[in-house]
């Protein structure tokens, strides 16, 4: 079986305190649940959660959906999204099957990427290395006004921005990334190709806004 393989970035540092961390576990427990309905991403979809704040750690590494369990986030530090950049590619350099002469491998990665604040560490070190990670695609959100678009253009061509970093907001980005798992999910199981092209998924909610 060939696993489509999530990988989920979520900034835990202080500012996300308070109902952004709280909305962020519920739109993840809510999209678990959605996607554990849907026979194709059930079969196919296996996710990783990567926290970032003072420093990046994977704690959740890719499982699937049926055996995930989400843990508890603490809002607290600064933002090492750089690090959390770097420790991605190191996962999926390592978590990922890749295709050899004898088997398919797994499916290019997923991967989406929430912050509300500005990196504060070496995040272009990281990006370097995130470059060379073989994705389908990275999504970037930019949650409230504290975020820098720029920076998260510079790690993928795909980002959206939520006015505000409240429980309405992020839910929808959440609801927003259930649907394109789900949607990926299918594609890959019925086409057999591998999926590249973001103008495929589900349009974002109007609370998303597409930055150009």
């Amino acid at each position: 079986m060939r696993r489509l393989p999530v990988y989920l970035l979520l900034d835990t540092s202080g500012s996300m305190t308070g109902e952004p961390i709280e909305a962020v576990k519920n739109g993840v427990q809510m999209m678990i649940s959605s996607l554990r309905q849907n026979p194709q991403a059930i079969e196919t979809a296996f996710l990783s959660v990567i926290t970032f704040d003072t420093t990046a750690q994977q704690i959740i590494p890719l499982t699937d959906l049926a055996s995930f369990q989400m843990v508890d986030l603490k809002a607290t530090g600064v933002t090492a999204l750089g690090e959390a950049l770097r420790l991605t590619a190191n996962k999926i350099e390592t978590e990922v099957a890749k295709t050899t002469t004898e088997q398919k491998g797994d499916w290019k990665p997923l991967v989406f990427i929430m912050t509300d604040g500005i990196p504060t560490d070496n995040w272009e070190s990281g990006l370097e290395e995130f470059k060379k990670a073989k994705i389908a695609f990275a999504v970037a959100c930019a949650a409230g006004g504290g975020a820098d678009t720029a920076i998260l253009k510079r790690i993928t061509d795909n980002v959206v921005s939520l006015d505000t970093a409240d429980s309405a907001s992020i839910g929808k980005f959440f609801q927003w990334v259930t649907a394109s798992i789900g949607v990926t999910s299918t594609k890959v199981e019925d086409s057999g190709k591998e999926f590249t092209n973001l103008k495929e998924l589900p349009p974002p909610p109007s609370e998303l806004n597409i930055v150009v």
